[in-house]
């Protein structure tokens, strides 16, 4: 003799089943429905409007009963599709009817924002004309355009140019603000824009408190009072409690280039120098001299620095983020580490393994342990209309694929676009290719990048 045990759902039923090894264990017939919930997409988290499929298992002649956090959901069908806007925990409940007795099986969903997870296009838009714009491709390839007017009904600043997540924050700089270079004023919700990250509700904007900005082209987050703002004259710290607009000492010079942020420092390009700013100062805490032009410099997967230089020879380092000593330096004899004429940085890295491309569509890889550097591939020639780079290629810090934004050409050609990922993990495969999305892209962003 022994016991089976059949867990269903939230509650058990226990079934005493005879056999002997030469038999096949079976189920027998009980008095009492069981009932259980098979999650068949076996996701136990969804973003909002996504669908979860859920089916019954119960015993045959049963009749049943949906319901989502107690309320009747109207379907009484074995297949029940979960679909939510509520953020938060949600409980899907079935009850199972059958001999005058009932029994039940429930799980719980969680909901996340249909924003949380996924890849952020930020595009400039025609200065002259237009706002900015933001395009979102979800984990699963979906392509949500004009993002953040869809969730607001209102329009990002004239000429976005940077996007950095904080603590479920979104934070978007634009160049222009409400005003254009010509001084034509636009409809939109500011120069500095604080939005929910999952939902891309505004939380909060700002124009009049940054009016002495000149060109203001990136942004990142020590902490919700340390807001540092890149401009022509160099950082400053945005207080947006006080809406105090702080100039960080020494900082002139920073680069028009991407700021990384590691262990609560902000490191900045300045010509051949990498600056460090920490939260609640006003004037540098260090500026490394790099000895040659910097052209990127972003976080490593360790806290550390990665840094690269154009010099002869063109260099990809790793810095020390405690003491900014040098951990080590790799020279770059193939391919360019240039920023060029955009403003994100001449290399993106995942893990050990490093990408860059010049801007151009000449795609390099660089294995910092190996010191190796190899051509992957030439985009042009697996991308149509792929003329023109506009900013530089970023890795996917999950998949590896490499995204880069290419346009046909300039005039009305910029309306004949591509984002493009590329997968090397066997070979050379074109993994996704979205169409006419972008208008002017300033940059591409990984929501797991800020994690």
């Amino acid at each position: 003799m022994k016991k089976s045990v059949l867990a269903l759902g939230a509650l058990i039923a226990v079934v005493t089943v005879s056999c002997s090894k030469k038999d096949n264990t079976e189920l027998l017939p009980v008095e009492v429905p069981a009932v259980a919930i098979v999650n068949v997409l076996s996701q136990n988290t969804v973003a909002q409007e996504d669908t979860l499929i859920f089916k019954v298992k119960a015993v045959q002649g049963s009749t049943f009963a949906w319901s989502v956090d107690g309320k009747d959901a109207g379907v009484q069908d074995t297949i029940f599709k979960f679909v939510s806007d509520d953020l938060g925990e949600h409980t899907v409940k079935v009850i199972a009817s059958g001999k005058d007795k009932q029994v039940s099986a429930q799980t719980s969903i969680a909901v996340h924002g249909k924003y949380k997870y996924g890849t952020f296009v930020l595009n400039e838009g025609n200065m002259t004309t237009e706002n900015g714009t933001l395009t979102f491709i979800s984990a699963g390839g979906v392509v949500t355009d004009s993002a953040y007017f869809k969730a607001n009904g209102t329009q990002l600043g004239n000429v976005a140019q940077d996007l950095y997540i904080h603590r479920n924050k979104l934070y978007i700089i634009s160049q222009n603000g409400k005003k254009n270079a010509v001084g034509n004023t636009f409809d939109n919700d500011g120069m500095l824009i604080v939005a929910n990250a999952e939902t891309l509700k505004k939380e909060a904007a700002y124009n009049d408190e940054l009016a002495t900005l000149s060109w203001p082209s990136h942004v990142a987050v020590l902490n919700e009072e340390n807001i540092i703002i890149r401009d022509n004259n160099g950082l400053y710290r945005f207080n947006p409690l006080t809406r105090a607009l702080t100039f960080i000492k020494g900082s002139r010079s920073a680069a028009k280039l991407t700021l990384a942020v590691s262990n609560n420092k902000l490191f900045a390009a300045a010509g051949s120098k990498v600056y460090v700013v920490e939260a609640d100062k006003d004037t540098l805490t260090y500026a490394l001299d790099m000895k040659a032009s910097v052209s990127g410099v972003l976080k490593a997967n360790d806290g550390n620095i990665w840094v690269s230089t154009t010099g002869a020879p063109a260099k990809i380092s790793k810095i020390n983020f405690r003491d900014y000593s040098l951990i080590k330096a790799n020279e770059i004899t193939a391919g360019s580490v240039s920023a060029g004429f955009g403003a994100t940085p001449g290399i993106t890295a995942k893990g050990d393994t490093l990408y860059f491309s010049g801007a151009g569509t000449k795609i390099y890889r660089h294995i910092f342990s190996l010191g190796s550097t190899e051509f992957m591939v030439d985009a042009k020639t697996k991308v149509e209309n792929a003329n023109i780079v506009y900013n530089n290629i970023a890795v996917h810090p999950l998949t590896g694929e490499v995204y880069l934004n290419t346009i046909k050409g300039y005039g009305w050609n910029y309306l004949v676009n591509n984002i493009s990922a590329f997968n090397f993990n066997e070979g050379v495969k074109v993994s996704a290719n979205y169409k006419n999305y972008t208008n002017f892209p300033a940059g591409i962003f990984f929501t797991y990048s800020f994690n």
